[in-house]
């Protein structure tokens, strides 16, 4: 039985109706101004350099919460929550191939996992809209765009790999107000990496996504390019450590923090920027 999209007002009935096999589809907008989250689950063997990578890499992995090791429910972002049942859907990692992605990782949770949730640019889409900016993917109804670059991320001990960046057309003058829009969301990806030429990112054709799905793009629009949460999944791919789980691209936790909880008044956040 599956839910109705409108329905899902809050990050708490996202959350149920996950973990009830209710629903199983991409969260963009869903649970309008509840920030979202990416989610990577990890041994706790490996989870201190993972968390090293995050930190030299602010913009594609924004850190919102690392959980107690073995312990599957956030303290910071939804204390009723459970990572095993509460995403959409999931992705399993063995040695850097993907093997599988249920909709329920109870049955393959251990005791030294450690979670990881990484700010989601779903969350300033809602600002976007109540700006008057249109944002195309959810327009359309379906999942963002997502590219791998060849930009390198820096590297932490077994970590390094691509950033990952996901993309919304604007016209110039809405591109620029994105930019400042999003400026505002630090935590969730902040303002973008770059604004056009995707062939300086290494992208070749827009209409072939590595990850999601492809949007038009009219004439006279910019493609924007915020960097994007999938990147661990790009960096796991390289790593290949021995286990690790991620949320399916586009498939997110859906937390109780509001939106606006997570701007900030600076007009970025330090960091290496892309």
């Amino acid at each position: 039985m599956s839910v109705d999209r409108s329905s899902l007002k809050t990050g708490a009935l996202v959350r149920q109706a996950c973990r009830n096999g209710e629903f199983t589809g991409q969260t963009s907008g869903l649970a309008p101004g509840f920030a979202q989250a990416n989610l990577v689950i990890l041994p706790q063997t490996e989870a201190l350099q993972f968390q090293e990578f995050c930190e030299k890499n602010p913009k594609p992995c924004p850190l919102l919460e690392v959980t107690v090791p073995g312990d599957p429910c956030p303290q910071i972002l939804a204390k009723s929550a459970d990572l095993r049942t509460d995403l959409p859907r999931y992705r399993v990692w063995r040695r850097g191939e993907l093997v599988d992605e249920p909709t329920d990782i109870t049955s393959l949770w251990q005791n030294d996992f450690v979670a990881f949730l990484i700010g989601c640019s779903f969350t300033f889409e809602e600002a976007l809209i109540a700006a008057g900016l249109s944002v195309r993917h959810i327009d359309q109804g379906v999942n963002v765009p997502m590219y791998r670059t060849t930009i390198p991320c820096e590297s932490a001990g077994m970590f390094s790999g691509p950033l990952v960046v996901s993309m919304r057309p604007f016209k110039p003058a809405d591109a620029i107000r994105a930019v400042q829009i999003t400026s505002r969301f630090p935590a969730v990806h902040g303002a973008p990496v770059h604004l056009g030429f995707p062939e300086q990112l290494g992208i070749t054709d827009l209409s072939t996504p590595d990850y999601g799905d492809a949007v038009s793009v009219k004439p006279d629009e910019l493609p924007v390019f915020w960097a994007c949460g999938v990147t661990p999944q790009a960096v796991l791919m390289q790593a290949r450590p021995e286990f690790a789980i991620t949320h399916s691209p586009g498939c997110m936790f859906v937390s109780d923090l509001k939106d606006e909880e997570l701007a900030a008044d600076t007009t970025d956040q330090p960091g290496r920027s892309f």
